[in-house]
């Protein structure tokens, strides 16, 4: 008799799942005809509803299978060539392997026909993926376990193939009938062969112990939730196939938000918790999201977020579900919707499940992974200090043209005593509406320790100044740059535009768009290099500053101004930027490369829209070394 763990069972004991959450009906009832053939129609209006849902994302979302057997005992029939053919049948782009007594050198490992297989083990009740400090570690199966301590874990198993199978009570009993009949074993046969993924599913099920393990244990550390597949390939008898890998893939999947299809950034994302769990058989879950956002910027899940000012939580699913928001293991906010808001109160523990009501039950569709409200940190956001260092020089209130505006003024840091240094000429953000450069002292005196002098410029502001009065100033500041820079010790031929967020725009747009410097004799080709920090690459939406008018908004997009001959580009963007933020610096950087012009992209890791510009300060600061390393490498050609 096999034991109670065999994967892919169909047939769950007749008492099992009385008092499941949502159920109606045993896994004997669900097997019925009229049951299977009401689900596969429920299944089908779903993907007729379902819509696209355009959230413009730091990440893209690979489907990802773990706990997968090939090759690696004598309970697993199926061969690694099968599992490359299902993941390439049900879009699957990563496969985690879990040999039994460890990884055989055999194994695959990396990028093949498009799937990324990622090699580990499988015992004593952990599931492990070694690759030295990047190693991944899961409980597995916690109903064997609930008091199993997780400290040193990245996560644990929400979901297991085999956990609905545990209880024997009655099963091979009814199992062995059914196979002594040839009539009745037609039938079963014929249902499996119409409705493989409805029968495959028939005995599925939601868990409420292994849920409040992992809000308990979650609200001590982060603690990444995935689904064990637990695919063997073994469940074959008489000719009919019920756990074939394509199945078992399609049943349930860990979705992973990832910026890239590589080992490092699967394992980076999986360990952070940027992934959900989904019944991928219901429904396609792709599009869903699950984010925190305040003026700090957008977290994801798996992310910690300091409550500051309005925290909101948003979650959207591609179609209408009963969504449930759970704060440290309790239900706080329920609808039936494809989108729930809500405004964070208290710090704590916040993830969300959909489920979908199917032939009168409902069913567990997609479960994601937490996001950790934390309480507010005013140390983390402390202005840096506008001290600066003895052997750096200031030079203020300078005006860029003669008038009495008080914006039509900069500031400048010099390293003391030197000569023929290269420039920064930096411009604040603050959404064309607020900030000055008085603000920038840190970042001016960080720099100029460096060999680098900053100009910092203050511009007109919106919405008493509409665009393009900010374009405008930052033209003339910089013309006057070019004029007179070397009076104080820097070479007007080693000058380097930069600016974050509104500024990153506005330094695009200088260097891109010829007219506005071209107002003052000048030229980007002047330009030794650009360097845009969170920018707004695409103006749209932006009505109070830009006006509805569509062509004044591309005139106001550098995007719209590609093309060779520009100078060389080095585009920041923060792990929690604003969102579109990320997906904007890309863009600019793919249409720079095709147009020809050269061009980086820095993702700066767990900073966000405003701290990226508090911690540039900082010795080991991602954007402070990334511009170091710019100006360095051009300054000298």
């Amino acid at each position: 008799m096999r034991a109670a763990r065999v994967c892919g069972l169909l047939l769950a004991v007749l008492a099992l799942q009385a008092a499941s959450p949502g159920r109606k009906y045993t896994t004997l009832e669900r097997l019925d005809a009229a049951r299977l053939e009401a689900v596969h129609q429920a299944r089908a209006r779903f993907a007729a509803a379902r819509k696209p849902v355009q959230l413009e994302s730091l990440y893209n979302d690979y489907r990802a299978v773990l706990h997968v057997h090939a090759e690696d005992s004598k309970h697993t029939f199926g061969t690694r060539d099968e599992v490359l053919r299902a993941a390439k049948a049900t879009g699957v782009s990563v496969v985690f392997f879990t040999d039994h007594n460890g990884p055989r050198p055999e194994t695959w490992s990396g990028l093949r026909d498009g799937v990324l297989f990622i090699p580990g083990a499988e015992g004593d009740g952990f599931l492990k993926f070694p690759a030295g400090d990047r190693t991944l570690t899961f409980l597995s199966h916690p109903e064997e376990r609930y008091d199993a301590d997780v400290a040193a874990l990245h996560g644990m198993e929400i979901y297991n193939r085999h956990t609905d199978a545990k209880d024997e009570t009655g099963f091979y009993a009814y199992f062995e009938k059914l196979r002594k009949d040839p009539a009745e074993w037609k039938k079963l046969a014929a249902k499996v062969a119409r409705y493989p993924d409805e029968c495959f599913a028939a005995q599925a099920d939601y868990w409420p112990e292994i849920f409040a393990k992992w809000d308990r244990d979650a609200q001590q550390q982060p603690l990444t939730g995935i689904a064990a597949n637990d695919a063997h390939h073994n469940q074959v008898y008489d000719g009919v196939d019920f756990d074939p890998y394509p199945v078992s893939f399609r049943n349930v999947s860990t979705h992973i938000l990832a910026q890239s299809l590589s080992e490092d950034d699967i394992r980076r994302s999986l360990r952070e918790g940027h992934a959900y769990v989904s019944h991928d058989w219901l429904a396609d879950p792709t599009g869903f999201s699950f984010i925190a956002g305040n003026n700090l910027g957008i977290f994801d899940m798996g992310d910690p977020v300091y409550l500051a000012g309005t925290t909101r939580l948003v979650a959207q699913t591609p179609i209408e579900a009963k969504l449930k928001l759970i704060h440290d293991g309790k239900i706080v906010e329920e609808k039936t919707a494809s989108r729930l808001e809500y405004v964070v109160k208290e710090p704590g523990v916040y993830r969300l499940e959909a489920w979908l009501n199917v032939d009168e039950e409902e069913r567990p569709w997609i479960y994601s992974n937490p996001i950790y409200a934390k309480a507010p940190d005013p140390a983390s956001l402390s202005l840096p200090s506008r001290e600066l260092a003895p052997a750096v020089e200031a030079h203020k209130d300078i005006a860029y043209l003669p008038d009495e505006e008080a914006k039509h003024k900069l500031d400048i840091y010099v390293p003391k005593g030197k000569q023929g240094f290269p420039v920064l000429f930096f411009i604040h953000g603050g959404a064309w509406r607020t900030g000055d450069r008085v603000q920038y002292a840190a970042l001016g005196n960080r720099f100029a320790r460096e060999g680098i002098g900053v100009v910092a410029i203050s511009y007109r502001l919106a919405p008493a100044h509409q665009h393009p009065a900010q374009i405008q100033d930052a033209a003339a500041a910089l013309a006057w740059v070019f004029k007179n820079i070397g009076q104080y010790g820097g070479r007007a031929d080693r000058i380097f535009v930069g600016g974050h967020s509104a500024g990153g725009h506005l330094a695009a747009l200088l260097a891109l768009d010829e007219r506005y410097l071209k107002a003052h004799g000048r030229s980007p080709r002047e330009i030794r290099g650009v360097i845009p920090m969170s920018g707004v690459y695409d103006i749209h939406g932006l009505d109070s500053v830009f006006g509805s008018d569509p062509d004044v908004k591309r005139e106001a997009s550098p995007l719209t101004y590609v093309k060779a001959p520009a100078p060389p580009f080095v585009i920041t963007y923060a792990q929690w930027d604003y969102l579109t933020l990320p997906l904007q610096a890309r863009r600019l950087y793919a249409a720079l490369r095709a147009a020809g012009v050269a061009a980086d992209l820095v993702f700066v890791p767990r900073e966000g829209h405003i701290s990226e510009m508090l911690h540039i300060v900082q010795d080991d600061d991602v954007t402070a070394n990334a511009v170091v390393r710019f100006v360095q490498s051009r300054a000298g050609d």
